[in-house]
């Protein structure tokens, strides 16, 4: 189950202390090494492969970092847990939920960008006659609460859609299989495979990203206070992380995909493959000039400026509270 979670947190204090508890357990004190406890945003996947992939290959421990990937599932909220100091990084779904962490003014900032395009999609059924984003108007779309406070906002802002398209969508894809006029959002890595595995179709597939959408995914971000105590750890875990998703993509993801069965068995060879296949062939991960993690000025501002227009946040917030892009400079000698 991918796309823009909405996360329940009654069992945020639970996982709280179970996270600090294993921190403490797995990390012997005299190890010498930065302890970090990495939350991502779902179940283990494909799409979190480049840190596993970091974890297995030894890219993190190399660079004196004693890593622990806590994934994510429905009763985990990753601000929240980085908010209340739970753990030490954690991975943002999209933009949205950085600078709704500046607007609230919780000190936690995005230090890297690990999809340069946001995986979101929409799907619409192969014989409507649906060419592009604009021949949705009017379509009954499927979305989820977390998508129509986010996503939706640049759908509405340039295509002119209206709140009356707007079905709620619970990830079953069975309300959007059994009508043929629906629209259905999703991953591109996720639900378009699920869709022909269950319904024997292929869906027309659009990518947010491809249309324009200028969020960023898989974001590590990091509370201030870890980066001002421990800032060359911060630089240690993007570089390991950007080793991670080259070596994930581009060559044997065995050791990586090995943690991720592990931790969720649910996952399959195949659907980790194709999950990889379709990151390579969209350009998920290596896309644009910024390079595999990189983040730009001119991307926030563009995202910022979306979401200012639509309400969604007031035109003088300090948007650029909520990322640096310290770390993806050179060291300085």
């Amino acid at each position: 189950m991918n796309g823009l979670r909405l996360f329940a947190v009654a069992c945020l204090g639970l996982l709280a202390a179970a996270c600090s508890e294993q921190k403490k357990a797995d990390v012997p004190a005299d190890s010498g090494k930065t302890r970090i406890t990495f939350a991502t945003d779902w179940r283990a996947q494909a799409e979190q492969g480049g840190f596993y992939q970091a974890l297995a290959t030894g890219e993190y421990a190399k660079r004196g970092l004693d890593v622990t990937i806590m994934q994510g599932g429905p009763a985990v909220n990753v601000p929240q847990l980085l908010a209340a100091g739970s753990v030490d990084m954690g991975m943002g779904s999209n933009s949205f939920i950085a600078l709704n962490l500046a607007a609230e003014k919780v000190p936690v900032k995005a230090v890297a960008a690990f999809m340069q395009k946001d995986p979101q999609v929409l799907m619409a059924h192969p014989d409507q006659g649906i060419r592009s984003i604009a021949d949705m108007k009017g379509r009954p779309i499927l979305l989820s609460d977390a998508s129509v406070t986010a996503f939706w906002v640049w759908l509405k802002a340039k295509y002119g859609f209206t709140d009356d398209m707007v079905r709620k969508y619970t990830f079953n894809p069975a309300p959007f299989i059994a009508d043929k006029k629906a629209i259905q959002q999703g991953y591109v890595t996720s639900e378009p495979y699920t869709i022909e595995k269950e319904a024997g179709f292929k869906p027309e597939v659009f990518l947010l990203a491809d249309e324009g959408y200028p969020g960023y995914a898989a974001m590590v971000l990091v509370p201030e206070a870890f980066i001002a105590k421990s800032p060359e750890a911060v630089r240690a875990f993007i570089e390991a992380s950007a080793a991670g998703w080259t070596s994930y993509l581009n060559g044997d993801p065995a050791p990586g995909d090995a943690l991720i069965l592990k931790d969720n068995p649910e996952a399959t060879p195949e659907l980790l493959a194709q999950a990889r296949e379709k990151m390579k062939s969209y350009g998920i991960v290596e896309s644009g000039d910024a390079g595999i993690g990189g983040m730009t000025d001119a991307r926030w501002a563009e995202f910022f400026k979306i979401a200012s227009e639509q309400g969604v946040y007031h035109e003088d917030m300090d948007y650029r509270s909520a990322y640096t892009l310290d770390f993806l400079k050179p060291a300085a000698p």
